[in-house]
């Protein structure tokens, strides 16, 4: 079982940052568009990706969980307990801050943005930069774990 957490909590974590980092560049790309073009692609990213937020992140957080019970009296727990505690708090940052922005710019109209567009994007921006490195950084410490084998402390 072991075994098997190892490779799911790798493959969905690795997944998932790889995912964040896509969308955090083409956000960064988007920095000097005007509010229409803005919003025209932030309506595209939000009929999908979602899902595969969710289809990457929530196996990550399972697999890795189980990892971290298994890891607990062993010398890998730290590594794997840091980046649980990442993806942790990863959820905590999207739900309070990306989500309602997310159902807030869902009513966008890209013909016209609301007066404050570039503020709102710059509190997305900031929360998802957080995000993506709190991912990549869990999944960094899931890779540096992964070859140590599991020895009883």
């Amino acid at each position: 079982m072991t075994k098997y957490a190892r490779v799911a909590s790798l493959l969905f974590a690795g997944l998932f940052a790889g995912f964040l980092t896509a969308v955090l560049v083409l956000e960064l790309s988007l920095r000097g568009a005007d509010g229409m073009v803005y919003t025209q692609v932030r309506l595209v990213e939000l009929d999908s990706l979602d899902k595969l937020a969710v289809a990457t992140l929530l196996p990550a957080l399972i697999a890795t969980a189980v990892l971290a019970w298994r890891a607990l009296r062993t010398s890998t727990r730290w590594p794997i307990v840091g980046a649980l505690i990442l993806l942790v708090l990863i959820v905590a940052l999207t739900i309070t801050v990306n989500l309602p922005i997310n159902a807030d710019q869902l009513h966008w109209n890209a013909a016209s943005p609301p007066a404050d567009w570039t503020d709102v994007r710059d509190r997305w921006q900031i929360a998802h930069a957080a995000r993506t490195a709190a991912a990549v950084l869990a999944f960094a410490l899931l890779a540096f774990a992964a070859p140590a084998p599991f020895r009883s402390r």
